[in-house]
């Protein structure tokens, strides 16, 4: 058996057009979506994903601003800038890129950003409320993106066994959250692992649904997979390889080539989760320009 492979480039595009017909209804009534960036000093990486993130906000109609800072920024500067970008009446959401330089403290920058200006949905206030199962604010942008891939796919984790390989705030504790609230496309029973929990593949291989996101190449191997099992690989990792140009290569954290004779379904690196996540960073800015509006947010939650 060979995973049917889970296309996350086109299932965001189809999301952004969903956004540029939602953004094109808030123009009619005179309002422009705004999200600014933050970007603080030159790393290649978050200078290609803020880039990525204009083009897409450029592309459904969102007006992108982009502030990049130099790496010596001290932290009141960058505090005094999420200041005026909370004020601004244009600014529906503000996205500090992280990770930020290590002088900076990010729970100091993202606890500054005004809750319903949060664009990644990671504020305590936003966490709070998908803790609670109100999912009418910023929902955090991979989990939500992990849920969206299940759903289009046909694969809604209602009722199935969710194991997430992954502890972190941005992605793994947030997704447990989501997939356990008693609501559409939610419902799934989901057991949290991580690269420190003894004999991984015991629990890995009870999985109906695998989200990795433990940030290391390799995780997850082929016998640690139920057979026919959905695995969401949310891991980009920078792995050297001297038969491409630029002397390396992206991988998640699942052998591919291996597992993808296992399982059912499967995400690639590139073009999986990665995708997913700028789609639903263009959400949240949608919906909180919505909320402005005295909209009731757009739903993104298609029934399979």
């Amino acid at each position: 058996m060979t995973a049917q492979l889970i296309d996350g480039a086109a299932i965001a595009a189809e999301i952004r057009r969903q956004v540029a017909g939602g953004v094109a209804r808030l123009r009619e009534r005179g309002i422009v979506p705004g999200l600014a960036a933050i970007l603080v000093g030159d790393n290649p990486a978050s200078i290609s994903y803020v880039s990525a993130k204009a083009r897409a906000s450029d592309e459904v109609g969102i007006r992108a601003r982009t502030y990049h800072l130099p790496a010596e920024t001290p932290q009141e500067e960058l505090l005094a800038l999420v200041d005026r970008l909370n004020a601004d009446p244009e600014v529906h959401t503000i996205l500090p890129q992280l990770p930020l330089p290590p002088h900076i403290d990010e729970r100091a920058v993202l606890e500054r950003i005004l809750p319903a200006k949060d664009a990644d949905g990671l504020h305590p206030w936003n966490l709070g409320k998908l803790l609670r199962g109100d999912l009418d604010g910023a929902i955090p942008c991979t989990p939500h993106g992990v849920q969206q891939l299940l759903l289009r796919t046909g694969n809604d984790p209602g009722g199935k066994h969710v194991v997430v390989v992954g502890r972190s705030t941005l992605v793994g504790r947030p997704l447990a959250v989501l997939l356990t609230n008693k609501a559409p496309g939610a419902n799934a029973t989901v057991t949290i692992c991580h690269t420190g929990t003894p004999d991984l593949g015991l629990h890995t291989r009870q999985a109906d649904i695998l989200v990795v996101a433990a940030g290391r190449p390799r995780t997850i191997t082929a016998e640690m997979v139920k057979p026919g099992a959905v695995v969401i690989d949310v891991g980009t990792n920078r792995v050297d390889d001297p038969s491409r140009k630029r002397g390396w290569r992206l991988v998640g954290d699942v052998d591919f080539e291996a597992v993808r004779e296992v399982a059912g379904w499967i995400t690639p690196v590139p073009g999986g989760v990665g995708p997913m996540t700028i789609a639903m960073l263009l959400v949240n800015t949608l919906r909180a320009a919505e909320r402005v509006a005295g909209l009731p947010p757009s739903s993104f939650a298609p029934t399979p």
